[in-house]
C-alpha cells in the first residue's frame, strides 16, 4: 500500500460513484406545487431567531470518527469548528492557533536510527518491518535515485517527522468543561479503532506517537521514513473524554451521546433528533466566539428532504432557508437561475473537487498473464498506442456537454488538478475538440477509413498489437442516470465523426460498481467507462494513476486506477511528490511533472468538473460555496433580513 491516503481516496471514489451517479431529469422540472408541504417546525420561544437548513438525507450517524455522509458533515459543521477551514485550497486557522510548518518551527524533520525489526516506511511508501534487502530512503533522501537496499548490518538513519498542534486556550465543551490536549489524544485512540473512518484510520496507521506536550499542545510523531505533505492536517480533533471515556471504544459508534447528540465546541449543540423529520440545535452558551455576537441565530433546524422538487417548493414557501448541496439540484440549474432572476431565491454554483471521467480500458484484467493476440484470447490492444488515446480526446466534444447540460457553469479539465489549485501547471494545454486532428492521429496509429464514410468504424491496418481488420468499435459503460445518458449521447455522436463507434450500455449502480474480478469497472472489463472520482483533500491525488492503484488480485481488486495504466516514470515522480513537503522546492516541480506525463499519456479522460449546487432565500447573507470547503464552514456568521445590511 502506498503512503498516499489510499484508504481515503478509495472510500471517496467509491462513495462518489454511488452517491453522485444519480441525476434527476432535465432542468425543465418545476417545483411540485401539488405536494403537501411538511408542517413548519415551531420554535420553543416565538421571539427567538431560527434558521432552517434542508439537507438531502437523514444522516445514518453523527459519530465524528465513523463513516460520515455529506448530510452528516453539514450537521456537524454546526456542532464543531474545524481545526482548520480549508477555503480556496488554503488552510485557515480554526480552533488551532496557527498552521504548523517547517518555517514556523511547529513541524520538524529529525534523523533517527533504525534497526532490523523496526517499523519503517520503505522507499515505495509501504509500512514494513525493516529487513535485509528492504529499499529504504536514508536520512536526507527524497527520491528514488538515492534510495538504498538495507544490508541488515550497517547503522541506518532515516528521517522522522514531528508536528506540534497548538490549540486556542479559550476552548470549552458545550457543558462548560475546558478542552485540553488530552481530549485530542483520546480522539487519537478512537480514530485508531477498527471502526474508524478511512481518513483517521490512515493517519493513525502511520503515527508512531501522539501525546499531549502541555495543556493545549498535542504532538505527533510519524513512523520513521514517513513523509506526508498533508502533515498539517494530522491533528485529531478533540473528543469529550470526561463524558465518553466511561464507555469502551467499541461501544462508541452505537451510543446515542456519540452517534445522535455528540458534544462539541461549535456554535450550536444538538437538542433533539426527530427521526425521519429533523434535527434541532440550540445556541451553545460556551461558544468561544460568543463575544463577537456569534452565532446569529438562537435555534437551528436541519430538515430532511430528498426530493429536489419538494425542497424548492419549501424554499419558496420559506420553510427552508438554505438548500444544502446534499440535495441533488444538478439538473435544476436552469430553474434556479430563473428563480434568482425573479428574486425568489439565491442560487450558488461552483465546480467542485469531483471530476467526471471517461476511463479508457488501457490494460484489461485479462492481460494479467500476458497479452495474447495470436489466438484472440484477449481483447484487442486498442489503447496501447498513445496516439489512439490522444485521438479519442480530440474526438470528444466535451465542451458541448458543459455548455448544453451544465449551462456553461463548469469547465473541461486539462489534467487531474483543478485550475484554481496552487499546484496546477498553467502550461498544461487542454485538448480542444478537433476531429481533424483526431482523424490524423488515428491514421498515424494505423486505423484506416476503409469505406470513406466517417460514420462507420475505422479498421485496423497497421495498429500495433491489433489484428488487421479489427473495427474501432468500443463499448461505453455507465449508469442509468438521465444526465449520464445525455453525456453518452453527445460523446458517441462526436466520436462517430472520427470513425470511432461507441456503443453505450447502461447498468445499475450495483452491477457497474460490483467488486472485481467479476465487476465491470473494478474487474477492468470495459473499453470506455464513465464515472466520478474526487477527494476531500487539497493535496493533488497523483496516486490515482499509479501502478499500485490498479485493481488486481494482489490488492483485493481495490484501487482507483481503473484503466490499468502503468508507467514507471509517472510512478516515480508521484512518489517524489508525495514524499516532498510543501516547503521544499521539488514539491511543486514533481507535481508539475506528473501533469506533463498525464497530459501526454492520458490514462483516463477528464470530462468536466462536477457542479456543487445550493440555494438560499433571497435575503440570506454569509453563505457561499467554495470548491474545497464544507458548505456550512462559517455557519455561525449566517444571517437574514435587515441584519445583513449592518
Amino acid at each position: 500500500m502506498s503512503h498516499s491516503k489510499r484508504a481515503l481516496l478509495f472510500a471517496a471514489f467509491f462513495l462518489l460513484m454511488i452517491a453522485c451517479g444519480i441525476f434527476p431529469s432535465s432542468s425543465s422540472v418545476t417545483p411540485a406545487a401539488s405536494e403537501t408541504p411538511a408542517a413548519p417546525i415551531s420554535t420553543s420561544a416565538p421571539e427567538s431567531r431560527a434558521l432552517t437548513i434542508c439537507i438531502g438525507q437523514e444522516p445514518p450517524t453523527l459519530y465524528p470518527f465513523g463513516e460520515l455522509s455529506d448530510s452528516a458533515r453539514s450537521v456537524l459543521a454546526a456542532v464543531y469548528d474545524d481545526p482548520y477551514d480549508v477555503v480556496g485550497y488554503k488552510y485557515q486557522t480554526g480552533i488551532l492557533a496557527q498552521v504548523p510548518s517547517i518555517e514556523n518551527g511547529d513541524a520538524q524533520i529529525t534523523p533517527v536510527e533504525v534497526k532490523t525489526g523496526d517499523e519503517v516506511v520503505d522507499a515505495d511508501g509501504n509500512l514494513i518491518k525493516l529487513t535485509q534487502g528492504a529499499k529504504i530512503r536514508p536520512s536526507g533522501c527524497r527520491a528514488d535515485d538515492c534510495a538504498i537496499a538495507y544490508d541488515g548490518v550497517t547503522p541506518l538513519k532515516v528521517d522522522q517527522m514531528t508536528v506540534n498542534f497548538r490549540m486556542r486556550n479559550d476552548l470549552t465543551w458545550s457543558d462548560g468543561t475546558p478542552i485540553t490536549a488530552d481530549d485530542s489524544v483520546y480522539a487519537y485512540t478512537l480514530a485508531s479503532a477498527p471502526n474508524a473512518n478511512p481518513v483517521n484510520a490512515y493517519i493513525a496507521k502511520y503515527t508512531q506517537t501522539y501525546e499531549a506536550a502541555d495543556a493545549t499542545t498535542a504532538q505527533w510523531w510519524g513512523k520513521p521514513g514517513f513523509f506526508d505533505s498533508s502533515y498539517a492536517a494530522n491533528f485529531f480533533a478533540p473528543a469529550p473524554k470526561h463524558v465518553w471515556s466511561k464507555f469502551t471504544v467499541a461501544q462508541m459508534p452505537e451510543i446515542d451521546m456519540a452517534s445522535r447528540s455528540p458534544m462539541g465546541w461549535g456554535a450550536y449543540m444538538i437538542q433533539e433528533w426527530a427521526k425521519g423529520d429533523h434535527i434541532a440545535l440550540t445556541k451553545n452558551p460556551y461558544y468561544y466566539r460568543a463575544a463577537e455576537g456569534l452565532p446569529k441565530f438562537d435555534r437551528l433546524v436541519f430538515r430532511f428532504i430528498s426530493d429536489p422538487n419538494i425542497a424548492l417548493t419549501e424554499l419558496v414557501a420559506r420553510r427552508c432557508d438554505i438548500l444544502d448541496p446534499s440535495i441533488r439540484l444538478d439538473s435544476h440549474v436552469g430553474l434556479l437561475q430563473q428563480m434568482q432572476a425573479g428574486e425568489q431565491a439565491q442560487a450558488f454554483f461552483t465546480p467542485g473537487m469531483t471530476i467526471e471521467w471517461l476511463g479508457l480500458g488501457v490494460t484489461p484484467s485479462s492481460y494479467a498473464d500476458g497479452y495474447n493476440v495470436d489466438f484472440q484470447i484477449d481483447r484487442q490492444d486498442i489503447f496501447g498506442d498513445a496516439h489512439t488515446r490522444q485521438a479519442i480526446v480530440y474526438c470528444l466534444d466535451r465542451q458541448s456537454v458543459v455548455d448544453n447540460l451544465l449551462f456553461g457553469l463548469t469547465a473541461v479539465p486539462a489534467t487531474y488538478i483543478p485550475v484554481a489549485h496552487p499546484l496546477y501547471d498553467p502550461n498544461t494545454q487542454k485538448i480542444q475538440y478537433d476531429p481533424t486532428i483526431g482523424n490524423s492521429l488515428l491514421d498515424q496509429a494505423g486505423w484506416r477509413d476503409a469505406d470513406g464514410d466517417p460514420s462507420t468504424p475505422r479498421i485496423a491496418v497497421t495498429v500495433k498489437n491489433v489484428i488487421p481488420g479489427t473495427p474501432l468499435k468500443l463499448n461505453y459503460y455507465t449508469t442509468i442516470s438521465t444526465q449520464r445518458r445525455q453525456v453518452a449521447e453527445i460523446l458517441t455522436l462526436s466520436l462517430q465523426k472520427c470513425g470511432v463507434e461507441a456503443v453505450p450500455q447502461y447498468f445499475s449502480q450495483n452491477d457497474l460498481y460490483s467488486s472485481g474480478p467479476i465487476g465491470l469497472l473494478f474487474g477492468r472489463k470495459f473499453d470506455l467507462a464513465e464515472y466520478s472520482m474526487g477527494v476531500n483533500d487539497i493535496q493533488p491525488p497523483c496516486e490515482w494513476f499509479t501502478s499500485q492503484e490498479v485493481p488486481a488480485d494482489e490488492n483485493s481488486w481495490i484501487g482507483t486506477n481503473l484503466s490499468g495504466y502503468k508507467n514507471e516514470e509517472y510512478d516515480a515522480v508521484c512518489r517524489t511528490a508525495k514524499s516532498a513537503l510543501p516547503d521544499e522546492k521539488n514539491y511543486a516541480e514533481s507535481y508539475r511533472q506528473t501533469q506533463v506525463i498525464f497530459a501526454d499519456e492520458l490514462p483516463s479522460i477528464p470530462l468536466f468538473y462536477r457542479l456543487r449546487v445550493a440555494a438560499a432565500r433571497p435575503d440570506l447573507c454569509g453563505f457561499d460555496l467554495d470548491p474545497t470547503a464544507n458548505p456550512l464552514w462559517n455557519i455561525e456568521a449566517f444571517d437574514v433580513g435587515e441584519a445583513c445590511q449592518k
